[in-house]
Parts: C-alpha cells; structure tokens; sequence
C-alpha cells in the first residue's frame, strides 16, 4: 500500500482587482527627471510581466527590437533558447510607449548604450535583482504581502496571468503555448487553481453543498 501523496502546492495566483492595484501602485505619477523616468519604468515592466506572462529572466532580457508594439506582439526568449511571439495588451504597450518615448531615452543617457527594453538609473539592462525591487516596492504601496509563503513575486504575476486567462475561457494549450511550457503537462496545474475556485464557490453558494 502506498502512502498518500503529499498535496500538491497549487501555483499563487492574485484575484483581478488585486492584480490592478498592485499596477496602479507602480511608478507613481509625482517624480520628476529621473524619478519620474523609474516612474514609468516601474510601471511598463509590471504591466508586461502581467501582460505577457513573461518570466522575469525574459522581462530583462527583452530587447527593443524584439518589440513590436505597432502589431502588439512581442519575442520572449525562453528556457533552453525557444523563442516565442505573444500578444502584447493595449495596456501594456501604452505604457512601454510611453516608457521608451519618455523615459528609456532619460536613463539611457547615464549608460553606454545597451538595447534592453529595460534600463536601470546607471543606464544598463535591468537586472533580475532590480526587477524583484521594483516588483516589491509596488506590492508594499499596494499593501500586499511582501514577504513570507503568500509574497508576492515576478512568477505571481505569471502565475495570475495564466490563471486569468483560463477563468476567461482560454484553452490551456494557447495558455501552454503563451507560456511556453514544453509540455502540457506542467500547464495543466493552473487548471487545479480554477477548479479550486469552482470548489469554494460551490460550497458557499448551493444550498446543498454541506
């Protein structure tokens, strides 16, 4: 007789509206200069992560060429070199408008060049260190968890991104497709989410459910 499988920790997904204030806390709107570059920065990185499921190690190290803002697409560069094209949402894209029209150019010029998308102060690509604060600034002045098991972190975003997508109705092989998971399989977990959803609502909800 086999022993019970231990429970399996279920991806963390935040609920929409947390999702949002956790964005509108990113890069606030009363800097000026090179704060307000960060500004809108901050505010661009976050609204892709959670735009494009992106991992964060693909945030970083996205290159403005791989943009494409025009046909709202973008070329993420994944685990073991696989490359693939997402969609970019209005949101997201009118923010790294705005962040590479009006602040890229202002950090750049601190730096020697690089083609990140996304720039520290000194003007160098933007690191995964750097992307974490930036993530976690906004989670406090959100007033969500920053740390302990609930913290909230770059994969929390991606892990939203897919469970919201599935909540919509989306098919969870575009939602393996969008993010880039070599086999079904490891998708399929976000299903658990949604089910565990249906559970609880079913318990609070039918008169017979107890």
């Amino acid at each position: 007789v086999r022993p019970p499988a231990p429970p399996r920790r279920l991806p963390r997904a935040l609920p929409v509206d947390a999702v949002l204030r956790l964005l509108e806390a990113a890069g606030p709107a009363d800097g000026t200069g090179d704060a307000a570059a960060r500004a809108l920065r901050d505010r661009a990185l976050l609204e892709f992560l959670y735009g494009t499921g992106a991992r964060i190690s693909e945030a970083v190290g996205a290159a403005v060429d791989d943009l494409d803002l025009d046909a709202g697409t973008v070329l993420l560069r994944g685990k073991g070199g696989r490359t693939r094209l997402v969609p970019v949402g209005g949101y997201a894209a009118d923010a790294l408008r705005a962040w590479l029209v009006r602040g890229r150019p202002a950090l750049l010029a601190a730096g020697r060049g690089t083609h990140a998308v996304f720039v520290n102060a000194r003007g160098g690509p933007l690191t995964r260190q750097g992307a974490w604060a930036v993530l976690r600034a906004a989670a406090a002045r959100a007033g969500l968890p920053v740390d302990g098991p609930d913290a909230v972190s770059p994969h929390t975003l991606r892990h939203s991104y897919a469970t919201h997508l599935l909540d919509g109705g989306a098919d969870v092989r575009v939602v393996q497709e969008l993010l880039g998971h070599a086999s079904v399989t490891t998708t399929q977990v976000y299903t658990l989410v949604t089910v565990e959803r249906l559970r609880e609502v079913y318990a609070t909800a039918h008169p017979r459910a107890r």
